[in-house]
């Protein structure tokens, strides 16, 4: 379940993450099938989304690191543009990392613009040749948001293979989690954390979500040190490490005394989204949360939590990455985190609901708080369309994660002066969002072909 928090490299979940997952996976079939040394090509096939916007999104350079054996979480990311370019200009690729095969970046690669293949949006085939030219393998994959990668058997977000491990609270809805926490008397993070160490003790959790907590500062601390302008070709000037050099002065001169403006801890959330979304343009190591187009959102709130809030510790921490995930699951579970199939309401709403989420935990809300946090960040992202300019997870998106950073800390404050009760359940709003999403033009979901993408002036 914690896998909606996982370390990956930008600037996309489902667009550099999924396909680099499934050509490698491809790879790996290949050689665990004995076929991988009769192979002397292989060719990649993107569609939908992933062929309306990959190049931007990187989905081309994402396939080359896969079949050349590299992984999200382990692959260098100062070296990765680098390793691609030296496979097109060598025209061979190095299959799982030790089996060569001739390469050619034009023929190869495919990106189609205005084909999909049925199951979901974000649809590839890869296919395995000998010397005769004859398929030895071929396979499709879905990358269906945050990472998540399906073979072609699926049939879209609903066929995830389920894992079947008995927990001790097993819930698939809002109803059913607060229902859980009321004959337990138990918060929402505490069944989390019971259902977790079904799969791993208290302390490896701990370890994990510690470990994932230190690469989101890492970010934020890269973010803010990295000047210059993002790649891609809008020109769009990182903004972070100013914006840092002027609060880390005014903190300087306060010197621990309160200041008189009354939203600079909001300054402070927007450095810390912005710093990660650079980072994830760029094409840095970053966390999925739950995925990269809105994986600004949780850290930028999580950093609030440990920079204002009195009393903020690494139990803390631990507490609101378990409350933010089992409001994750809901979404993955009863709609999409998926821009490509439900537009950036399934993106930065699953995000911001998710956050409200883990803060209003740990500033100590009820489970019935909590939920209505969660309710309360969705509520207000519904509708939100995915029309990134140029295809490149910059404009909207970056400023995006800022706002729904600070609509995040507000959905969790409002909720706690509240008493949990409230006219629309979180459940209705997932469910709302997915039948958003259905309704909503392809052209605003991921594709580049509407909204701001068609109205800004590529420069």
């Amino acid at each position: 379940m914690l896998d909606l928090f996982s370390v990956g490299i930008g600037p996309s979940s489902s667009h550099t993450v999924g396909p680099m997952r499934a050509a490698k996976q491809f790879t790996d079939g290949l050689e665990s099938s004995g076929q991988l040394p009769a192979t002397v090509r292989v060719q990649a096939e993107l569609f939908g989304s992933l062929g309306a916007t990959g190049r931007g999104h990187g989905s081309d350079k994402a396939v080359v690191l896969g079949l050349q054996g590299h992984s999200p979480e382990t692959v260098d990311t100062t070296t990765a543009d680098d390793q691609v370019a030296a496979a097109a200009l060598d025209a061979e690729l190095q299959l799982g990392g030790n089996h060569r095969v001739d390469f050619n970046w034009d023929e190869d690669v495919v990106l189609h613009r205005r084909k999909s293949l049925p199951a979901h949006p974000n649809g590839m085939t890869f296919r395995a040749l000998d010397h005769t030219g004859a398929v030895l393998l071929e396979r499709s994959y879905y990358s269906i948001g945050g990472g998540f990668v399906v073979d072609g058997d699926a049939s879209g977000t609903d066929k995830v293979v389920a894992d079947d491990t008995v927990l001790p609270y097993p819930f698939s809805t809002a109803d059913e989690l607060l229902a859980i926490c009321v004959r337990e008397n138990k918060s929402i993070s505490d069944i989390m954390l019971a259902n977790e160490l079904v799969w791993r003790s208290e302390e490896e959790l701990r370890e994990r979500l510690l470990g994932i907590w230190a690469v989101m500062q890492e970010c934020v601390d890269n973010g803010c040190s990295a000047e210059g302008i993002l790649p891609g070709g809008l020109k769009v000037r990182r903004r972070a490490p100013s914006l840092f050099k002027t609060l880390a002065a005014t903190d300087a001169e306060l010197n621990g005394k309160g200041s008189p403006d009354p939203l600079l801890a909001m300054e402070w959330v927007n450095l810390f989204a912005l710093a990660v979304n650079e980072e994830n343009a760029a094409g840095g190591r970053i966390v999925t949360a739950p995925t990269n187009g809105a994986a600004g959102i949780v850290p930028a709130v999580l950093h609030y939590y440990t920079k204002f809030v009195p009393g903020a510790n690494d139990d803390g921490v631990v507490r609101f990455l378990l409350a933010a995930a089992a409001v994750g699951i809901l979404f993955k579970i009863n709609a999409s985190i998926s821009g490509a199939e439900v537009g950036c309401q399934g993106e930065v709403g699953s995000a911001c609901s998710m956050a409200a989420a883990g803060l209003c935990e740990v500033l100590g809300g009820t489970p019935e708080q909590v939920e209505n946090a969660a309710e309360v960040g969705i509520e207000h992202n519904l509708g939100l369309t995915c029309d990134p300019v140029g295809g490149l997870v910059q404009i909207p998106c970056i400023e995006r994660n800022a706002i729904a950073s600070v609509k995040a800390i507000n959905a969790a404050r409002l909720a706690l002066h509240g008493d949990g009760s409230h006219k629309v359940s979180l459940d209705k709003a997932i469910k709302t969002m997915r039948e958003t999403g259905a309704d909503m033009k392809s052209k605003y979901k991921e594709t580049s072909r509407g909204g701001l993408a068609v109205n800004v002036v590529e420069c």
